[in-house]
Protein backbone atom coordinates (compact mmCIF):
# COMPACT_ATOMS: atom_id res chain seq x y z
CA UNK A 1 0.00 0.00 0.00
CA UNK A 2 2.60 2.65 1.00
CA UNK A 3 4.77 1.62 -1.93
CA UNK A 4 1.87 2.05 -4.30
CA UNK A 5 1.26 5.49 -2.26
CA UNK A 6 4.88 6.66 -3.15
CA UNK A 7 4.10 6.05 -7.10
CA UNK A 8 1.01 7.53 -6.90
CA UNK A 9 2.67 10.63 -4.95
CA UNK A 10 5.66 10.39 -7.87
CA UNK A 11 3.22 10.50 -10.50
CA UNK A 12 1.51 13.95 -9.21
CA UNK A 13 4.84 15.71 -8.87
CA UNK A 14 6.07 14.26 -12.08
CA UNK A 15 3.29 16.21 -13.97
CA UNK A 16 2.96 19.06 -11.50
CA UNK A 17 6.69 20.38 -12.26
CA UNK A 18 6.04 19.69 -16.29
CA UNK A 19 3.97 22.39 -15.51
CA UNK A 20 6.25 24.39 -13.52
CA UNK A 21 8.94 24.01 -15.78
CA UNK A 22 7.32 24.35 -19.32
CA UNK A 23 7.24 27.97 -18.37
CA UNK A 24 10.86 28.45 -17.77
CA UNK A 25 12.03 29.10 -21.27
CA UNK A 26 8.94 31.30 -22.22
CA UNK A 27 8.39 34.20 -19.03
CA UNK A 28 11.85 36.43 -19.57
CA UNK A 29 10.81 36.79 -23.07
CA UNK A 30 7.04 37.70 -22.59
CA UNK A 31 8.87 40.31 -19.58
CA UNK A 32 11.37 41.77 -22.54
CA UNK A 33 8.40 42.20 -24.68
CA UNK A 34 6.56 44.29 -22.31
CA UNK A 35 9.56 46.47 -20.75
CA UNK A 36 12.86 45.92 -22.71
CA UNK A 37 14.75 48.48 -20.19
CA UNK A 38 13.74 46.52 -17.07
CA UNK A 39 13.28 43.10 -17.98
CA UNK A 40 16.06 41.39 -15.84
CA UNK A 41 14.86 43.58 -12.71
CA UNK A 42 10.83 42.27 -13.60
CA UNK A 43 11.93 38.59 -13.87
CA UNK A 44 13.79 38.62 -10.64
CA UNK A 45 11.23 40.66 -8.72
CA UNK A 46 8.51 38.50 -10.09
CA UNK A 47 10.50 35.19 -9.08
CA UNK A 48 11.25 36.89 -5.62
CA UNK A 49 7.53 37.66 -5.53
CA UNK A 50 6.41 34.12 -5.61
CA UNK A 51 8.70 32.89 -2.88
CA UNK A 52 7.96 35.61 -0.78
CA UNK A 53 4.47 34.40 -0.47
CA UNK A 54 5.65 30.85 -0.36
CA UNK A 55 8.08 31.62 2.18
CA UNK A 56 5.30 32.97 4.90
CA UNK A 57 2.38 30.13 4.22
CA UNK A 58 4.43 27.19 3.38
CA UNK A 59 4.63 26.43 7.41
CA UNK A 60 1.33 27.92 7.57
CA UNK A 61 0.67 25.06 4.99
CA UNK A 62 2.47 22.51 7.24
CA UNK A 63 0.86 23.34 10.69
CA UNK A 64 -2.32 22.63 8.80
CA UNK A 65 -1.39 19.37 7.65
CA UNK A 66 0.01 18.24 10.56
CA UNK A 67 -3.72 19.15 12.35
CA UNK A 68 -6.59 17.77 9.19
CA UNK A 69 -3.86 15.46 7.00
CA UNK A 70 -2.25 15.84 3.77
CA UNK A 71 -4.30 14.66 1.41
CA UNK A 72 -6.61 18.26 1.51
CA UNK A 73 -3.89 20.89 1.38
CA UNK A 74 -2.44 18.72 -1.18
CA UNK A 75 -5.22 18.97 -2.91
CA UNK A 76 -5.84 22.73 -2.31
CA UNK A 77 -2.35 23.48 -3.84
CA UNK A 78 -2.75 21.57 -7.00
CA UNK A 79 -5.96 23.55 -8.45
CA UNK A 80 -4.44 27.00 -7.02
CA UNK A 81 -1.30 26.46 -8.49
CA UNK A 82 -2.91 25.74 -12.07
CA UNK A 83 -5.00 28.98 -11.56
CA UNK A 84 -2.08 30.83 -10.86
CA UNK A 85 -0.41 29.93 -14.69
CA UNK A 86 -3.99 30.38 -16.39
CA UNK A 87 -4.08 33.96 -15.45
CA UNK A 88 -0.11 34.28 -16.35
CA UNK A 89 -1.40 33.11 -19.64
CA UNK A 90 -4.40 35.82 -19.72
CA UNK A 91 -2.41 38.71 -18.67
CA UNK A 92 -1.96 40.26 -22.08
CA UNK A 93 1.47 41.67 -21.32
CA UNK A 94 -0.14 43.71 -18.12
CA UNK A 95 2.78 43.76 -15.63
CA UNK A 96 0.29 43.77 -12.69
CA UNK A 97 -1.89 40.94 -13.40
CA UNK A 98 1.67 38.72 -13.98
CA UNK A 99 2.75 39.93 -10.34
CA UNK A 100 -0.76 38.83 -9.38
CA UNK A 101 -0.01 35.27 -11.00
CA UNK A 102 3.36 35.06 -9.54
CA UNK A 103 1.75 35.43 -6.30
CA UNK A 104 -0.99 33.38 -6.44
CA UNK A 105 1.73 30.69 -7.17
CA UNK A 106 3.48 31.19 -4.02
CA UNK A 107 0.73 30.88 -2.27
CA UNK A 108 -0.34 27.61 -3.26
CA UNK A 109 3.26 26.00 -4.02
CA UNK A 110 4.21 25.54 -0.45
CA UNK A 111 0.93 23.21 0.04
CA UNK A 112 2.54 21.11 -2.83
CA UNK A 113 6.00 21.46 -2.16
CA UNK A 114 6.35 21.13 1.49
CA UNK A 115 3.02 18.75 2.30
CA UNK A 116 4.32 16.35 -0.37
CA UNK A 117 7.98 15.90 1.02
CA UNK A 118 6.28 15.62 4.78
CA UNK A 119 3.96 12.97 3.14
CA UNK A 120 6.40 10.96 2.08
CA UNK A 121 7.81 11.00 5.32
CA UNK A 122 4.58 9.77 6.60
CA UNK A 123 5.20 6.56 5.00
CA UNK A 124 8.81 5.64 4.71
CA UNK A 125 10.63 4.52 7.62
CA UNK A 126 13.83 6.40 8.73
CA UNK A 127 16.39 3.64 7.12
CA UNK A 128 14.73 4.43 3.65
CA UNK A 129 14.06 7.88 4.13
CA UNK A 130 16.75 9.28 1.79
CA UNK A 131 15.30 6.67 -0.66
CA UNK A 132 12.09 8.27 -0.78
CA UNK A 133 13.93 11.40 -0.44
CA UNK A 134 15.45 10.67 -3.80
CA UNK A 135 12.19 9.00 -5.38
CA UNK A 136 11.00 12.54 -4.64
CA UNK A 137 14.08 14.32 -6.41
CA UNK A 138 13.76 12.01 -9.20
CA UNK A 139 10.64 13.08 -9.58
CA UNK A 140 10.55 16.95 -9.20
CA UNK A 141 14.16 16.61 -11.66
CA UNK A 142 12.30 14.45 -14.21
CA UNK A 143 9.20 17.21 -14.37
CA UNK A 144 11.71 19.65 -14.80
CA UNK A 145 13.24 17.44 -17.64
CA UNK A 146 10.27 17.45 -19.47
CA UNK A 147 8.68 20.48 -18.80
CA UNK A 148 11.15 23.33 -20.41
CA UNK A 149 11.90 21.16 -23.83
CA UNK A 150 8.01 20.85 -24.29
CA UNK A 151 7.71 24.73 -23.33
CA UNK A 152 10.38 25.78 -26.32
CA UNK A 153 8.59 23.29 -28.74
CA UNK A 154 4.72 25.54 -27.53
CA UNK A 155 6.39 28.60 -27.69
CA UNK A 156 6.57 28.57 -31.24
CA UNK A 157 2.55 28.59 -31.26
CA UNK A 158 2.71 31.55 -28.74
CA UNK A 159 4.42 32.84 -25.83
CA UNK A 160 1.16 32.39 -23.88
CA UNK A 161 0.85 28.83 -25.19
CA UNK A 162 2.93 27.68 -22.65
CA UNK A 163 1.32 28.76 -19.54
CA UNK A 164 -2.14 27.48 -21.07
CA UNK A 165 -0.57 23.93 -20.60
CA UNK A 166 1.02 24.69 -17.35
CA UNK A 167 -2.42 25.43 -16.57
CA UNK A 168 -4.32 22.18 -17.74
CA UNK A 169 -1.65 19.56 -16.38
CA UNK A 170 -2.04 21.46 -12.67
CA UNK A 171 -5.34 20.76 -13.52
CA UNK A 172 -5.11 17.12 -14.23
CA UNK A 173 -2.67 16.63 -11.34
CA UNK A 174 -5.77 17.56 -9.05
CA UNK A 175 -8.17 15.11 -11.04
CA UNK A 176 -5.40 12.41 -9.87
CA UNK A 177 -4.84 13.75 -6.75
CA UNK A 178 -8.68 14.03 -5.90
CA UNK A 179 -8.91 10.00 -7.45
CA UNK A 180 -6.26 8.35 -6.05
CA UNK A 181 -4.19 10.22 -3.40
CA UNK A 182 -4.83 8.41 -0.11
CA UNK A 183 -4.23 10.19 3.07
CA UNK A 184 -0.98 9.55 4.89
CA UNK A 185 -1.30 10.84 8.64
CA UNK A 186 -3.85 8.76 10.27
CA UNK A 187 -6.12 10.74 12.75
CA UNK A 188 -5.00 9.43 15.93
CA UNK A 189 -1.32 11.15 15.27
CA UNK A 190 -2.82 14.15 14.12
CA UNK A 191 -2.04 17.52 16.06
CA UNK A 192 -5.34 19.00 17.84
CA UNK A 193 -6.13 22.35 17.44
CA UNK A 194 -6.10 23.04 21.28
CA UNK A 195 -2.99 22.23 21.04
CA UNK A 196 0.21 24.63 20.87
CA UNK A 197 0.85 25.71 17.43
CA UNK A 198 4.53 25.05 16.85
CA UNK A 199 6.50 27.92 14.92
CA UNK A 200 8.54 26.86 11.83
CA UNK A 201 11.49 28.05 13.74
CA UNK A 202 11.39 25.39 16.64
CA UNK A 203 12.59 22.96 13.94
CA UNK A 204 15.27 25.38 13.92
CA UNK A 205 17.49 23.64 16.75
CA UNK A 206 20.36 21.54 17.41
CA UNK A 207 22.15 20.02 14.33
CA UNK A 208 19.52 20.75 11.98
CA UNK A 209 20.56 24.71 12.49
CA UNK A 210 23.41 24.14 10.06
CA UNK A 211 21.08 22.04 7.60
CA UNK A 212 18.46 25.20 6.86
CA UNK A 213 21.53 27.24 6.80
CA UNK A 214 22.50 25.23 4.09
CA UNK A 215 19.42 24.72 2.17
CA UNK A 216 19.29 28.48 2.21
CA UNK A 217 22.37 28.89 0.63
CA UNK A 218 21.80 25.58 -2.40
CA UNK A 219 18.67 27.19 -3.14
CA UNK A 220 19.84 31.04 -3.39
CA UNK A 221 22.90 30.06 -5.68
CA UNK A 222 20.55 27.74 -7.81
CA UNK A 223 17.61 30.91 -8.02
CA UNK A 224 20.73 33.34 -8.69
CA UNK A 225 21.69 31.38 -11.88
CA UNK A 226 17.73 30.30 -13.10
CA UNK A 227 16.64 34.61 -13.08
CA UNK A 228 19.96 35.53 -15.10
CA UNK A 229 20.61 32.49 -17.29
CA UNK A 230 18.57 33.33 -20.02
CA UNK A 231 19.95 36.82 -20.42
CA UNK A 232 23.17 35.18 -20.17
CA UNK A 233 22.91 33.20 -22.95
CA UNK A 234 20.88 35.72 -25.83
CA UNK A 235 23.62 37.86 -24.43
CA UNK A 236 26.65 35.67 -25.07
CA UNK A 237 25.22 33.10 -27.82
CA UNK A 238 21.78 34.14 -28.83
CA UNK A 239 20.03 31.69 -26.99
CA UNK A 240 16.51 31.12 -28.04
CA UNK A 241 13.61 29.66 -25.83
CA UNK A 242 13.68 26.14 -27.35
CA UNK A 243 17.58 26.08 -26.60
CA UNK A 244 16.64 27.56 -23.00
CA UNK A 245 14.39 24.20 -22.76
CA UNK A 246 17.27 22.26 -24.15
CA UNK A 247 19.57 23.57 -21.69
CA UNK A 248 17.20 22.79 -18.26
CA UNK A 249 15.79 19.24 -20.09
CA UNK A 250 20.11 18.20 -19.86
CA UNK A 251 20.35 19.72 -16.30
CA UNK A 252 17.13 18.26 -15.06
CA UNK A 253 17.80 14.88 -17.11
CA UNK A 254 21.26 14.64 -15.26
CA UNK A 255 19.68 15.23 -12.01
CA UNK A 256 16.72 12.84 -12.33
CA UNK A 257 19.57 9.84 -13.07
CA UNK A 258 21.60 10.86 -10.15
CA UNK A 259 18.93 11.08 -8.19
CA UNK A 260 16.64 7.88 -9.16
CA UNK A 261 19.85 5.84 -9.63
CA UNK A 262 22.85 6.71 -7.28
CA UNK A 263 21.03 8.52 -4.07
CA UNK A 264 18.54 6.14 -4.27
CA UNK A 265 20.69 3.17 -4.06
CA UNK A 266 23.80 3.80 -3.44
CA UNK A 267 23.49 6.38 -0.41
CA UNK A 268 23.13 4.75 3.12
CA UNK A 269 21.71 6.19 6.41
CA UNK A 270 24.80 8.29 7.64
CA UNK A 271 26.39 8.48 4.62
CA UNK A 272 24.26 12.31 3.87
CA UNK A 273 27.03 14.55 5.05
CA UNK A 274 29.95 12.97 2.89
CA UNK A 275 27.18 13.46 0.05
CA UNK A 276 26.23 16.45 0.51
CA UNK A 277 29.97 17.80 0.34
CA UNK A 278 30.82 16.11 -2.73
CA UNK A 279 27.61 17.92 -4.22
CA UNK A 280 28.80 21.54 -3.21
CA UNK A 281 32.38 20.54 -4.90
CA UNK A 282 30.59 19.69 -7.81
CA UNK A 283 27.97 22.00 -8.18
CA UNK A 284 30.48 24.77 -7.61
CA UNK A 285 32.79 23.35 -10.23
CA UNK A 286 29.74 23.77 -12.15
CA UNK A 287 29.03 27.61 -12.11
CA UNK A 288 33.23 28.02 -12.13
CA UNK A 289 32.40 26.15 -16.03
CA UNK A 290 29.57 28.48 -17.11
CA UNK A 291 31.63 31.77 -16.65
CA UNK A 292 33.56 30.60 -19.98
CA UNK A 293 30.23 29.67 -21.77
CA UNK A 294 30.43 31.20 -25.10
CA UNK A 295 28.65 28.33 -27.16
CA UNK A 296 25.06 26.68 -26.41
CA UNK A 297 27.54 23.35 -25.94
CA UNK A 298 29.40 24.62 -22.98
CA UNK A 299 26.48 26.10 -21.22
CA UNK A 300 24.63 22.43 -21.38
CA UNK A 301 27.59 20.78 -20.07
CA UNK A 302 28.25 23.42 -17.70
CA UNK A 303 24.46 23.10 -16.48
CA UNK A 304 25.11 19.20 -16.41
CA UNK A 305 27.76 19.04 -13.63
CA UNK A 306 25.81 21.39 -11.60
CA UNK A 307 22.96 19.46 -12.18
CA UNK A 308 25.03 16.60 -10.84
CA UNK A 309 25.99 18.35 -7.78
CA UNK A 310 22.48 19.90 -6.71
CA UNK A 311 20.78 16.48 -7.40
CA UNK A 312 23.22 14.67 -4.42
CA UNK A 313 23.04 17.88 -2.14
CA UNK A 314 18.91 18.29 -1.72
CA UNK A 315 17.33 14.93 -1.40
CA UNK A 316 20.41 14.14 1.55
CA UNK A 317 19.70 17.51 3.21
CA UNK A 318 15.91 16.69 3.25
CA UNK A 319 16.28 12.87 4.22
CA UNK A 320 18.32 14.39 7.15
CA UNK A 321 16.07 17.02 8.35
CA UNK A 322 13.25 14.52 8.60
CA UNK A 323 15.07 11.93 10.42
CA UNK A 324 16.36 14.28 12.67
CA UNK A 325 13.54 16.74 13.82
CA UNK A 326 12.15 16.80 17.33
CA UNK A 327 9.22 18.10 15.66
CA UNK A 328 6.36 17.02 13.55
CA UNK A 329 7.29 15.94 9.79
CA UNK A 330 4.62 18.87 8.85
CA UNK A 331 6.26 21.94 10.87
CA UNK A 332 10.34 20.67 9.83
CA UNK A 333 8.83 20.28 6.08
CA UNK A 334 6.96 23.86 6.53
CA UNK A 335 10.14 25.43 7.46
CA UNK A 336 12.63 23.63 5.06
CA UNK A 337 10.59 24.44 2.24
CA UNK A 338 10.43 28.40 3.88
CA UNK A 339 14.39 28.22 3.76
CA UNK A 340 13.99 27.09 0.33
CA UNK A 341 11.40 30.28 -0.17
CA UNK A 342 14.05 32.31 1.55
CA UNK A 343 16.81 31.34 -1.23
CA UNK A 344 14.04 31.80 -3.94
CA UNK A 345 13.33 35.42 -2.62
CA UNK A 346 17.19 36.84 -2.02
CA UNK A 347 18.73 34.39 -5.24
CA UNK A 348 16.81 36.29 -7.75
CA UNK A 349 16.57 39.39 -6.93
CA UNK A 350 20.84 39.70 -5.99
CA UNK A 351 21.33 37.61 -9.37
CA UNK A 352 19.48 40.32 -11.69
CA UNK A 353 20.97 42.79 -9.94
CA UNK A 354 24.96 41.23 -9.99
CA UNK A 355 23.68 40.83 -13.73
CA UNK A 356 23.46 44.54 -14.40
CA UNK A 357 26.63 44.94 -13.23
CA UNK A 358 28.21 42.07 -14.82
CA UNK A 359 26.68 39.01 -16.52
CA UNK A 360 29.55 36.47 -15.21
CA UNK A 361 28.86 37.94 -11.26
CA UNK A 362 25.90 35.35 -10.46
CA UNK A 363 27.79 32.20 -11.62
CA UNK A 364 31.14 33.37 -9.88
CA UNK A 365 29.44 34.17 -6.38
CA UNK A 366 27.30 31.28 -6.75
CA UNK A 367 30.76 29.09 -7.38
CA UNK A 368 32.47 30.60 -3.72
CA UNK A 369 29.58 30.18 -2.14
CA UNK A 370 29.12 26.46 -2.82
CA UNK A 371 33.09 25.90 -1.30
CA UNK A 372 32.19 27.99 1.85
CA UNK A 373 29.08 26.13 2.23
CA UNK A 374 31.24 23.24 3.15
CA UNK A 375 31.49 24.28 6.73
CA UNK A 376 27.42 23.98 7.53
CA UNK A 377 28.44 20.46 6.87
CA UNK A 378 31.29 20.38 9.00
CA UNK A 379 29.28 21.86 12.02
CA UNK A 380 26.40 19.80 11.56
CA UNK A 381 28.71 16.86 11.82
CA UNK A 382 29.95 18.60 15.14
CA UNK A 383 26.74 19.25 16.42
CA UNK A 384 25.30 15.67 16.01
CA UNK A 385 28.09 13.68 17.26
CA UNK A 386 27.95 16.38 20.71
CA UNK A 387 24.29 15.56 20.33
CA UNK A 388 24.36 11.79 20.29
CA UNK A 389 27.33 11.52 22.69
CA UNK A 390 24.52 13.29 25.10
CA UNK A 391 21.73 10.93 24.47
CA UNK A 392 24.28 8.04 25.73
CA UNK A 393 25.05 9.47 28.67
Amino acid sequence: MKDNRLIIVMAILIITFIGFGIIIPVMPEIIQDVDPNGAEIHTGMMLALYSAVSFVLSPIWGTWSDRIGRRPIIIIGLIGFAASFLLFGLSSGNLTLMYISRAMGGLFSGAVASVIVAYVADITPPEKRTRGMGLVGMSIGLGFTIGPGFGGFLSVISLETPFYAAALLGFITFILAVWKLKESLPEEKRKLKTEKKVSRWAAFSGPLKPLYVLAFFVTFTLAGMEATLQFFGMSRFNVTPQQVGLLFFVCGFVGALVQGGFVRRKIKKGEEPKYIAIGLIISALGFFLLLFAHSLLWATVSLAVFGIGNALIRPCVTSLITQKTKVGHGVASGLSSSMDSLGRIAGPLLGSLLFTVNMGLPYLIGGILCIATLVFVVRFKQLDRKEQLLSTE
